[in-house]
């Protein structure tokens, strides 16, 4: 027993260092944690990294700066994401943040919609990320906090898990020959819908699919004017993007040309239908174009690069609940009132900008 109990001593002090020049060094132990990365070079980060990384607005006086595809947000406010009228959708994109005159537009619009249609509120999806700027996925445009996605499918009469809204899919208003509306789906609900956005104070556009505005300019009654503000572009077939004016005190806002004269239901039109129909495929495979190079903060308006170093306005937190949550009514304040699936491959306008 005590001639074992010397061996085991010897081989400790061996493995120690301490038993002679044979000995072999232990490795240098790990830390704990990992390090923190290192903060971005803004000069050399692709801006929609910056911008994406993001979590909270800045804390800075609210102002959209540059234009709709190519500029920021400074002071967002976030769009609670439940609401009497209203639930917002993809929860996990933080993308519910807008200018202050949009977000009280929006909320407008969701308290009228039950009141005039017989839909119990709408399912808004993204707006503009915290500090607004280029986005890693789904958009050119909402840049600036004046765009918003609104679903053209009816708020359900629950509240949906966060879960729920990841995984929910919005539903094609739109034919599958792209010439026309889906009877089967189409209804006079949603002319009013539309219709109410197009009326709101400070609208300036509202984009939907050609089939879509088609549709409109077939069915409305009465008053036209409205149809003025309502714009074909491709995609639009499950939402409709609403689009403001610059807001008073936004002095670097870039506004987009004037809306062109007239209802919009013309000859135009039918072209905006004829351009998205499927076309055949060549007989010879087309080399594909590189895609172009990422913007970056340098694009953007100076006035972005002290959006990016601002520090956070921590007080603008929007409430969030986890995705495993089931919440019950008593979820939504009384106070308070995605990729979205597109076959074009176009959410929002991207250059050659729309009418």
């Amino acid at each position: 027993m005590k001639r074992r109990t010397l061996l085991v001593v010897a081989l400790a002090l061996s493995i120690a260092g301490l038993g002679g020049a044979s000995a072999v060094p232990l490795p240098e132990s790990k830390p704990a944690t990992l390090p923190a990365p290192g903060p971005l070079n803004v000069d050399k980060t692709p801006a929609k990294q910056l911008f994406g990384s993001e979590k909270l607005p800045a804390d800075m006086a609210t102002r959209s700066i540059g234009f709709y595809a190519k500029g920021c947000l400074a002071g967002a406010k976030a769009l609670p994401i439940n609401g009497p009228q209203w639930q917002v959708m993809r929860l996990s994109r933080n993308r519910n943040w807008g200018h202050p005159r949009l977000i009280s537009t929006l909320e407008e619009l969701a308290r009228k919609v039950p009141k005039e249609t017989k839909w119990p509120g709408l399912l808004v999806g993204d707006i503009s990320q915290p500090r607004g700027g280029p986005m890693l996925t789904g958009h050119a445009s909402h840049q600036v906090g004046l765009d918003a996605d609104v679903w053209l499918n009816p708020m359900p009469n629950r509240l949906l898990t966060a879960k729920e809204r990841e995984d929910i899919s919005a539903v094609s208003l739109v034919a599958r020959d792209w010439q026309d509306v889906d009877p089967k789906i189409w209804t006079p609900e949603h002319l009013k819908v539309i219709r109410l956005a197009a009326r709101m104070p400070g609208v300036e556009r509202i984009f939907v699919n050609p089939a879509i505005k088609k549709a409109l300019c077939r069915e409305a009654t009465g008053d036209r004017g409205w149809l003025q503000t309502v714009r074909p572009y491709w995609g639009h077939n499950y939402h409709m993007h609403i689009r403001m004016v610059c807001p008073l005190g936004s002095a670097t806002c870039k506004p987009q040309a004037p809306v062109p004269p007239g209802d919009g239901c013309d000859a135009a039109l039918e072209s905006w239908v004829k351009k998205q129909l499927p076309k055949p495929k060549p007989e010879k495979p087309t080399k594909p174009q590189p895609p172009p190079p990422p913007m970056m903060l340098s694009d953007l308006p100076a006035e972005c690069r002290a959006v990016v170093n601002a520090p956070d306005k921590a007080a603008e937190r929007p409430p969030l609940y986890p995705v495993s949550a089931k919440p019950s009514a008593s979820d939504v304040p009384d106070d308070q009132s995605a990729d979205t699936p597109d076959p074009t491959g176009q959410e929002t306008p991207v250059p050659p900008t729309p009418q």
